[in-house]
């Protein structure tokens, strides 16, 4: 039997200009101490931000990322300064996943308009990370717990930040294969599911209807999920389902402890998967990135700039995006 090592986790500030810090640290105190936590960040920046919210500064090691001797940064203005410090934090956070020994990383939320102000041409976090880690096969899973019944809704996106006209055109049997493959293996090996039960849900209203309402389904999702059906006998695969009901059983769960629901769940779009894992996690959700050979989770939320420096934004995500990744560490540890 193998004993688990103590996890070894990075935890980004993200855009120090926002509400990523304050969330860091009111999670951290509640972080049961199981895991090595190591911060990356500004440290004068984050020492500032704890006086400031009467926030007692965690004991726990930075790695500190200096700003530039002509930047400084205003809490609730996210700009060039605050996208460049927040960009290099990451970097120094995959370095060190990559070459230090650690086991992952939880990323604070950073503002893309700030990355792009200093230069930084990146949609998001989730592409530096896979072109740092030099993957291409990745994937955005969301995955919320339910405090009430302890039941755990996985959702895997098939396609993540385009219009909603191109997702016709941007699904296909390789891209739902390509999921399909990094949701299973996650499933498996980051969460212990040996025979995992996974739903996939229809693109058209009633899944097309039997071709009435579009054809998608009948042209080429059906044949596929039947084929993935044949090369995975062990794993449960439904679908496509309605997108209207595909989420009634997940909703059941999350309420009542008798309900049993899949394991996991793909989404063919953003807004398909993302209104509902909000309407029942919207405190609990948490973004992992599948796919790296080490683990990225984040908080479901962004920087906040509005409420930054207040002292109301609620850790909730945060602390949940940590124990997820002491989670998962700890699960990979054991395998």
């Amino acid at each position: 039997m193998n004993v688990a090592k103590t996890p070894k986790l990075l935890i980004t500030l993200g855009d120090m200009a926002g509400i990523g810090p304050e969330v860091v640290l009111k999670a951290l105190p509640l972080v049961e101490p199981t895991a090595e936590l190591t911060l990356v960040g500004n440290q004068h920046q984050l020492i500032a931000i704890s006086q400031q919210l009467n926030l007692p500064l965690a004991d726990y090691p930075i790695i500190d990322v200096p700003l530039a001797a002509e930047q400084t940064l205003c809490l609730g203005q996210g700009d060039a300064a605050s996208g460049d410090l927040s960009f290099r934090s990451l970097q120094t956070a995959i370095h060190y996943c990559l070459k230090d020994g650690y086991d992952g990383v939880v990323t604070a939320p950073i503002a893309k308009s700030a990355w792009l102000a200093a230069g930084h041409h990146y949609p998001g976090q989730t592409e530096l990370l896979a072109e740092m880690a030099d993957v291409k096969r990745f994937g955005m899973l969301f995955v919320a717990k339910s405090p009430l019944t302890q039941w755990t809704l996985r959702t895997l996106l098939a396609t993540t930040h385009i219009p909603l006209r191109q997702v016709p055109e941007a699904l296909t049997p390789e891209l739902m294969t390509l999921k399909l493959e990094l949701l299973l293996t996650c499933l498996e090996q980051d969460f212990g599911i040996e025979q995992p039960q996974v739903a996939i849900a229809g693109l058209n209203p009633h899944s097309g209807e039997q071709g009435q309402l579009g054809r998608e389904e009948i042209d080429w999702l059906i044949p596929w999920i039947n084929t993935q059906r044949q090369r995975f006998p062990h794993v449960t695969i439904d679908g496509p389902v309605p997108p209207d009901t595909l989420w009634v059983s997940p909703a059941q769960a999350w309420q009542n402890p008798q309900h049993q629901a899949h394991h996991g769940y793909i989404a063919l779009y953003h807004d398909q998967g993302l209104i509902p894992v909000k309407m029942l996690g919207f405190d609990q959700a948490v973004n992992t990135t599948i796919g790296l050979p080490f683990i990225r989770t984040s908080p479901d939320h962004g920087t906040a700039f509005d409420i930054a420096g207040q002292g109301i934004a609620r850790p909730d995500s945060m602390l949940a995006a940590i124990n997820l990744a002491i989670d998962l560490a700890t699960q990979r540890h054991l395998n």
